[in-house]
């Protein structure tokens, strides 16, 4: 049986911002959620087709490979979220998202978020890349240095002073989470008192202040994919501020910038380039020299080409984010008729006396001349 479309099954357009996609999965997910519907199966498909949805639709990259190669974008290699350690994000963050906006606070009867546990997760980072249009194409591991909160030295990221301990949290006595009860759900909100770490410090560290987390300078290397385009974002898992209370750390999302390329422009998997001829050139045609992203390439210009004429070169532009084995763009070529402003007398000469023997009006007895289309339109 084929999979219905991610737009269909969420009931937006194709066209729908991000917001939109996100409203219309918490509508969808309220409506089908499996502690709404107990025992009901068709519910319980419908919830997981629509989680399957926004997993895809939510992602810039997956959404961009979706409209590209529909459901077979994710049929090679696996699932809709493919970048882990430095790939595109996965699916477990959706519930995190959605829930504690949707309901204020943790799931509760989804188990709660299975990234927090106990403590609260440290801050999410971002940190903007500048990439050549080379490095974008085939791939790069850059090395970055970001200022970051990481666990306290001194108290080892327990924020509690030498010779004394954390303590248990009398508000949520140790959970870290305080349980409610709201129509068919059960909510679990995080303690304001411990921050969900379930402990407090009575006698906080004096260099972290209690916090656990200290600045530090870090070195991090971005393994930046094959093909990746200009405002797409990397995420790098475990990569942020570090957790307080035994939470787990934030991830780092870095934003792709690519800087212009003075020959090259692309669209998608498309490289495209203009490159000046001689009329010579294009009357008589020739071979010329065309830069590429693997270097020049010989083109040949057939006699009577047009100033315009675009050719194709397949398999020489940009390869496609994630294809295995790696599929690569064609790279087109605009060739135009270059006209000097100036010419040495010789060129002059031979010029003059070719336009003695053309005239002014081309009219090679192709099609209509010039003259006679204007007069066909006033007869």
């Amino acid at each position: 049986m084929s999979k219905r479309d991610y737009y269909e099954i969420l009931g937006v357009s194709k066209g729908a911002s991000l917001e939109d996609v996100k409203k219309a999965y918490r509508k969808k997910a309220v409506q089908f959620h499996p502690d709404k519907n107990p025992g009901n199966k068709e519910a319980e498909d419908k919830f997981k087709e629509a989680t399957e949805a926004y997993s895809v639709l939510s992602d810039a990259e997956n959404r961009a490979r979706y409209d590209r190669f529909g459901h077979a974008a994710f049929q090679q290699g696996g699932g809709a979220g493919g970048f882990q350690g430095g790939d595109f994000s996965g699916f477990e963050d959706i519930f995190g998202d959605i829930f504690s906006n949707f309901f204020g606070g943790g799931m509760g009867g989804m188990g709660g978020d299975p990234r927090r546990g106990r403590g609260r997760a440290g801050n999410d980072l971002r940190y903007d890349l500048d990439l050549t249009f080379e490095e974008a194409a085939f791939g790069c591991e850059k090395e970055i240095s970001i200022g970051r909160r990481s666990s306290c030295d001194t108290c080892g990221g327990s924020g509690a002073a030498k010779g004394s301990s954390r303590e248990r949290c009398p508000q949520c006595e140790g959970a870290g989470q305080i349980r409610v009860q709201q129509g068919f759900f059960t909510l679990a909100r995080t303690c304001h008192a411990c921050g969900g770490a379930g402990e407090v410090v009575k006698t906080p560290c004096g260099d972290c202040s209690g916090v656990g987390l200290r600045v530090k300078e870090s070195t991090i290397k971005v393994k930046v994919p094959a093909g990746v385009d200009h405002g797409q974002r990397l995420k790098m898992r475990g990569e942020g501020e570090g957790g307080v209370g035994g939470g787990p750390s934030g991830d780092l999302y870095v934003q792709v910038h690519i800087e212009e390329h003075p020959v090259f422009q692309r669209q998608d998997q498309e490289v495209i380039c203009e490159v000046p001829i001689t009329y010579s050139a294009a009357t008589l045609g020739t071979e010329i020299e065309v830069p590429s992203l693997d270097g020049k390439l010989k083109l040949k210009i057939p006699a009577g080409t047009p100033s315009g004429k675009v050719f194709r070169i397949k398999n020489k532009g940009i390869p496609v984010l994630g294809s295995n084995p790696q599929r690569r763009g064609d790279q087109h070529v605009r060739v135009y008729v270059h006209v000097p402003k100036k010419v040495s007398e010789e060129e002059r000469e031979l010029l003059e006396k070719l336009a003695s023997l053309q005239g002014t009006v081309v009219d090679d007895g192709t099609d209509k001349g010039f003259f006679d289309k204007v007069k066909d339109m006033f007869s």
